[in-house]
Order: C-alpha cells, then structure tokens, then sequence
C-alpha cells in the first residue's frame, strides 16, 4: 500500500513534503541551494499544499531517507556494499528499487572520472583543448573546481569559456560521450538518453561568481565589448539577496547607510532568520524595531515587489564591492588586505 501511495506522488510534491517536514529553521538553507526555477517551482507547490496525510508524508520521508542512506553506502563502498546494508533494513525488493534510483542519478552525471580530481590535475588534462570543449566540461563540475581551472586559463580562453558556458543549453549525450571518451578510457560508457541540460547564464555566473576578483573583472571587461547584455544577465546572478550573509558587519553598516527603511523591510519580508538576524545585529535597537514593525504591518505583498527591493540593496552591495568599500567572503578580496 505504501509503495502504491508513493508512486501516485509527485516528485515535485515530494519536495514539497520534505521541505514542510524539515521545518522553519532547516527548510530555508535546503531551499537556497536550488537554482531560481526550481525555488519556484517548489514554492509555488508548498504554497498549494493541502491534504497531506500522516500515511502520505511517512512514505515520502521514508523514501527521502532511503535514498540518501543509500548514497552514503555507495560512497562508503560501492553498489554491492549498499545493498548489502540496505537489504538489512528493506525488503530486497525494496532494496533494489532504491539502488536503481541512485544508481541512475550517477549515470546521468557526465565527467565522472574528473570529479574527484585537484583542479589543477584537471586544468593541466584540459587547458590546450578548444574553448567549447573547456566549456561543455566545466559546465558539468561543481562551480568551485570550475572557477579554480577557469582562474588558469589563458585570458582569452577565460573569455571564450565563460561565453560558451553562458550560450550553452542543451547538448547531446553523444557529444557528450565522444569528449568523455577523447579524454578518459576509464570512464563510465553510460550517459543519459536525454538531452542534458547544462551551462547557461546560471552556470556561468555560479562558476564566475567564486573566481577571485581580478579574474572575474577581466573576463567580463573582455565579454562586455561584444555582449553588454549577456555581461549584465551574469552580474544579477553573481550575487544574491541571501549572500549579503557573506560581508562582514562593518560592509553591511555601510551597505544599511544607503538603504531606505521601507525598501530594507519589504526586501526582508522572505529573508532567512539568520539573514534577518544579522542585519539587525548591524543596527540599532530603535531602527531594528522599526523595521521589524513596519514588516510586521505591512500585510501581504506581492512576490515581484519583494525581489525587486532586494535586487536594489544587491545593486548597491555590487557597486560598494566594485568601488572596494566592502568586501564579499569568498570573493578573492581577501588577500588584498593590508594589516
């Protein structure tokens, strides 16, 4: 009956559960490490939630936690060493359709064998390939080991690279494979069947966003003269609402003195406790409590005015950055400290 219930529900629904079920203070840090589409997408789900039974959300949680038990054993020690652990607490039935379920995730993931690699291994294996074929592998690692090979590269493949990566969509597992193959003979000979979806301004902006400053400054130098556009779409992705989390107390003072109260509370109405936290641990008790009030009887408004606000403090948080008056953890600014 279980299994009966679980195949009825959504994937999108699922999310949903899990993210009810984690709670206020857990849900907001999972939801942040989604990409804008897919905090829609489950957002606009939790927000017609209903009718979610004891029985229902059981199942999904059951499923969520299976699932990742069984990531950890693959880790750990393979697919034989997972199901061996997971047939101790499921039917093998079970079992099995779980493994599967993992199992394709992993071979739906294109440059398996680069993954666990060091940055600089990687940068030294691919850095005299041509541009689009850097840009089709970066766009399938993790943006941090990304932004480490992208920061090796040449200046003018940096530029080439980030432009293919912002331009790329869709491409065929095909390719995908004939690359892997040129690169690795190791690697896995399975690739997803379905179009991949990979790179795009997202991907770019992600992997830009954790390069160091100088880098990141020349490339969209460089890109601007032939794309102003395109340069625009990534600096609105660099830096999000939630990553003013990142400057220290003395840059948020100094973002807050060109922030109006009214904007500050209606950018703060979707904001994370921390984030809410932190802010007005940077002012003082009277204006913290002015704020609060003002959010307090606001009463609804609309989502589209809430992003806007924020997309104003972000544009002044990039402007302090650009002008060297704070300084963003992560971002490379760092190391140009004198003390």
């Amino acid at each position: 009956m279980a299994e009966e219930v679980e195949n009825q529900i959504s994937g999108l629904r699922k999310s949903a559960i899990v993210l009810l079920s984690l709670g206020h203070e857990i849900a907001p840090g999972v939801l942040g490490r989604l990409d804008r589409r897919q905090i829609e997408d489950v957002s606009r789900e939790l927000a017609g939630l209903e009718g979610v039974s004891p029985g229902e959300q059981d199942s999904v949680l059951d499923e969520f936690y299976n699932l990742a038990m069984a990531h950890r054993y693959m880790e750990q020690g393979g697919l034989a060493y997972a199901q061996t652990l997971l047939e101790k607490s499921l039917s093998p039935d079970d079992a099995t359709d779980i493994l599967n379920q993992v199992t394709q995730t992993i071979q739906q993931t294109p440059f398996q064998f680069l993954q666990k690699a060091e940055a600089e291994n990687v940068l030294t294996f691919i850095q005299d390939e041509h541009p689009q074929t850097i840009a089709l592998i970066l766009a399938h690692l993790g943006s941090q080991k990304s932004a480490e090979i992208l920061m090796g590269l040449t200046q003018q493949k940096q530029t080439e690279v980030i432009k293919r990566i912002a331009a790329m969509d869709q491409t065929n597992p095909e390719v995908i494979h004939e690359v892997e193959k040129g690169l690795e003979s190791r690697l896995s000979d399975i690739v997803s069947q379905t179009f991949d979806k990979a790179g795009g301004v997202d991907s770019a902006a992600a992997i830009l966003n954790l390069a160091d400053r100088s880098t990141e400054k020349g490339i969209l130098e460089n890109l601007e003269t032939d794309d102003p556009d395109l340069v625009e779409q990534i600096r609105r992705l660099m830096f999000v609402f939630e990553d003013i989390m990142l400057i220290n107390d003395k840059g948020i003072q100094s973002v807050l003195k060109e922030v109006d109260n009214d904007e500050l509370a209606l950018a703060l109405k979707t904001a994370s406790d921390d984030l809410k936290e932190k802010i007005f641990g940077n002012m003082s008790d009277r204006a913290s409590q002015l704020i609060k009030e003002d959010m307090e009887y606001m009463g609804p408004v609309r989502l589209s005015d809430v992003e806007a606000a924020q997309q104003k403090i972000v544009d002044i948080v990039r402007r302090l950055e650009d002008a060297g008056e704070i300084i963003i953890q992560g971002r490379g600014g760092e190391s140009e400290l004198v003390v």
